[in-house]
């Protein structure tokens, strides 16, 4: 009975030192350039299952997550942003998501400072 007891209390430690973090924080590049951008990532990351908080960084592209690893990952974050037509390094938004941005919002087409176009 002891080993039965042993046994299980070990197995019961190693799930959960193989656990999922439930408030994992992330980081990750995500292309945009205004405070409209900022919305429309912060909303599709928001609409992820998981995603607990979510803030873009207008200057540095980063996007900084608190996510529960048990509902969600960085890929399917990063899908629903491709979603609203932003780029990420790993992923590219299709052109039809990309044309569906408001066009002060396009990141492709040139390397022009947008900063002044909305805030």
């Amino acid at each position: 009975m002891k080993t039965f007891a042993a046994t299980g209390l070990f197995l019961i430690m190693s799930v959960l030192s193989f656990s999922q973090d439930k408030n994992k924080k992330m980081n990750f590049e995500v292309d945009g350039v205004c405070e409209m951008c900022k919305m429309r990532i912060e909303k599709a990351a928001l609409g992820v299952p998981g995603v607990k908080f979510a803030s873009w960084d207008i200057p540095t592209h980063q996007l900084s997550l608190v996510v529960d690893e048990r509902k969600t990952n960085s890929m399917e974050i990063k899908t629903a942003l491709v979603a609203a037509g932003h780029d990420t390094k790993e992923l590219k938004a299709t052109q039809e998501a990309y044309d569906n941005i408001h066009p002060c919002c396009k990141y492709r087409e040139d390397d022009t400072d947008h900063s002044e176009k909305h805030h």
